[in-house]
């Protein structure tokens, strides 16, 4: 490693990161036990060392600059790591007991969480995870402690991370695509069906996004439950629209138009702030971000 090309001081850093998640110095001094005007010779100290400039100021309002925010993706992996080791090297991760519960769509909850699930009773087996399986945002009334969501909350008392721009794409089965055929282009839906939700035309949004126009008589299936659909359209009643990390760890589903550039759509990390108080909350959440961040794939 080249240690004369680190030019920077952690203080530094952490007061960076703590006052772009806040989003403002008084905030971020808030959450580190500071005071203001320290954070602030801080972030202005690390300004000076980086010779960039982090923050626009408008009156008392803070937005990042774009070198700021390509720092700050750096910055939450440095802190995450930090988290870690600090938890780590006191053994704390082994006493972290309690329960924490994490909300996800049922289809992120079958495919996605039990090898993260397994992966933190690994490094914290007092810990008790209760995943709560909806399309609800349900952490708005305090029924969940984390929530992995594809819209930004607005809430102020929640914290939100964008953690992964994930892929999704029309998929089909095996079985259908032998009993219809494979469609020639996406204007050639003539005698195919779609699974969808029980809301067509927020399903037509999004096929039009995959430059995919369905006519009514294309849809014959629907269902309020996405894990329901992603059922039907496996066994062979219609194609349907899934995330390319689900389709993938579903044998036998394949991507109907596989040259066609897919849709993309972020996926959000959402805590209450306790998640600054609480070892318990703050160990899911870093586990599930640096889960989320790597498409899915369980933490080493």
């Amino acid at each position: 490693m080249n240690w004369k090309a680190i030019s920077f001081d952690w203080n530094q850093v952490r007061a960076f990161l703590a006052t772009a998640e806040e989003g403002s110095f008084s905030g971020g001094a808030r959450v580190l036990g500071l005071t203001q005007p320290t954070l602030g010779r801080q972030v202005a100290a690390l300004e000076q060392d980086l010779g960039v400039l982090l923050f626009e100021r408008f009156g008392r309002s803070l937005e990042l600059t774009p070198s700021g925010l390509e720092l700050l993706e750096h910055v939450r992996v440095m802190g995450d790591a930090a988290h870690r080791v600090s938890l780590a090297a006191s053994g704390q991760s082994q006493t972290i007991e309690g329960v924490v519960r994490v909300t996800a769509t049922n289809v992120f909850a079958v495919y996605l969480l039990p090898p993260v699930i397994e992966h933190l009773h690994e490094i914290a087996p007092k810990l008790e995870i209760d995943i709560v399986a909806s399309n609800e945002l349900r952490d708005r009334r305090r029924e969940a402690d984390i929530a992995i969501r594809h819209v930004r909350p607005v809430e102020p008392d929640l914290v939100a991370r964008l953690v992964n721009e994930s892929d999704g794409s029309l998929y089909a089965s095996q079985r259908y695509l032998k009993r219809y055929g494979r469609p020639r282009s996406p204007a050639d839906l003539t005698g195919h069906y779609f699974v969808g939700s029980s809301n067509q035309q927020e399903m037509v949004n999004y096929l039009t996004r995959l430059g995919i126009s369905p006519a009514r008589e294309n849809f014959r299936f629907g269902t309020d439950c996405a894990l329901v659909m992603w059922e039907m359209a496996r066994q062979g009643l219609g194609m349907c629209l899934m995330a390319t990390t689900v389709a993938a760890r579903t044998p036998g589903m394949e991507p109907v138009f596989p040259d066609l550039a897919p849709m993309t759509f972020p996926t959000w990390l959402v805590a209450h702030r306790e998640l600054y108080t609480s070892r318990r909350i703050r160990l899911v959440y870093d586990v599930l971000a640096e889960f989320l961040s790597n498409g899915g794939d369980a933490p080493a």
